[in-house]
């Protein structure tokens, strides 16, 4: 779930309030706080799917030509 806060340092790349947010859900896991695996195994595995999903497509809307237009997908 997206977390804002007031005092969060702003990034500056594209798509950076979704990589954060699958960032921290991917620490806060059970599979990486519990089973002590990497983060990147977990995503494996399929967990904070639904923000991987929205990772990949605002990733993918920046090389869409119509995203001049619409903006880019994500938060």
């Amino acid at each position: 779930m997206p977390k804002y806060y007031e005092d969060k340092e702003e990034d500056g790349r594209a798509c950076g309030g979704v990589r954060e947010d699958l960032r921290q859900c991917l620490l806060e896991s059970p599979c990486v706080l519990q089973e002590n695996k990497s983060p990147k195994q977990c995503l494996r595995e399929g967990h904070c799917r639904s923000l991987q999903m929205t990772f990949f497509a605002c990733k993918r809307s920046m090389l869409d030509t119509r995203a001049r237009f619409r903006g880019r997908k994500g938060y």
